[in-house]
C-alpha cells in the first residue's frame, strides 16, 4: 500500500514569533523530521498558505478586528491577522523543517475572495488545489497528516482526505491547535475520530 505524508503549513507565521503563532508550534518540528527519517513514504507533500496581501480573510482588509466573523461569499469567515503573505518571510517554511525528502508543494489561499484551510480545496468547495489528483495519480492509498494548526488547516485537510477515499491518519504529536476557543483541540480530535480518521498517539 502506497502512503504519503502531508505536512500542513509549517510556516514562519504559524510558528513562534509569527503573525499568527500557534502555541508550542515549534515543538512539533523535530517529531515531523523524525517521521520522515524513520519511515518510507512514497510521497511527502508540503502545503503552504500563500495569500495575496489584499486577502479578504484578513481583518485589516475589512475594517474589522481580529477575532470577528463576517460572511464572505456566503460562508462564515473568521477574521485573521495578516499572515503568510506571498513572498514574505512569514510565508516561508520554517528553517528547522527538513525538506530533503519533500516531493511536492501545494500552495493554497491564493484566491483573494475565499479562504482555503484544507490542502485539497477552498472553503467554498469551488476550486481544488490539485492535491487529490496528485495523490491518486501516484496511487497513494494511505495518508498521514501533521502540521499546523490542528483545529483549522489540519482538521479540514484530514476530513477532505478521508472524504476523497484515502485511509487517513493524524499524528497527535505532530500537530498543535491555535485554540481560538479553549476546547478546540480536544473537540477536533473527537470530531476526526468520530468521522473515521485514525489518531496516532
Amino acid at each position: 500500500m502506497k502512503k504519503a505524508l502531508i505536512i500542513v503549513d509549517v510556516q514562519n507565521d504559524f510558528c513562534e514569533g509569527g503573525a499568527l503563532a500557534v502555541p508550542e508550534a515549534n515543538s512539533i518540528i523535530p517529531y515531523i523530521n523524525l517521521l520522515m527519517e524513520e519511515n518510507e513514504y512514497d510521497e511527502i507533500i508540503l502545503t503552504q498558505d500563500w495569500h495575496p496581501a489584499n486577502h479578504k480573510s484578513f481583518a485589516s482588509n475589512n475594517g474589522k478586528n481580529v477575532g470577528e466573523t463576517i460572511s464572505l461569499n456566503g460562508v462564515p469567515q473568521f477574521m485573521w491577522p495578516d499572515h503568510c503573505v506571498q513572498g514574505t518571510f512569514g510565508a516561508e517554511f520554517h528553517k528547522d523543517l527538513n525538506r530533503d525528502k519533500v516531493t511536492h508543494i501545494i500552495q493554497k489561499g491564493k484566491n483573494v475572495e475565499i479562504d482555503s484551510y484544507s490542502g485539497f480545496q477552498d472553503n467554498n468547495h469551488f476550486m481544488k488545489t490539485g492535491l487529490e489528483d496528485f495523490l491518486k495519480y501516484h496511487d497513494i492509498q494511505l495518508v498521514e497528516i501533521v502540521g499546523l494548526a490542528l483545529d483549522y488547516c489540519v482538521k479540514f485537510t484530514a476530513i477532505d482526505a478521508f472524504n476523497a477515499g484515502f485511509i487517513t491518519c493524524l499524528h497527535f504529536n505532530g500537530t498543535k491547535a491555535v485554540n481560538v476557543k479553549p476546547d478546540s483541540a480536544r473537540n477536533t480530535i473527537y470530531d476526526l475520530a468520530e468521522k473515521g480518521i485514525t489518531i496516532l498517539a
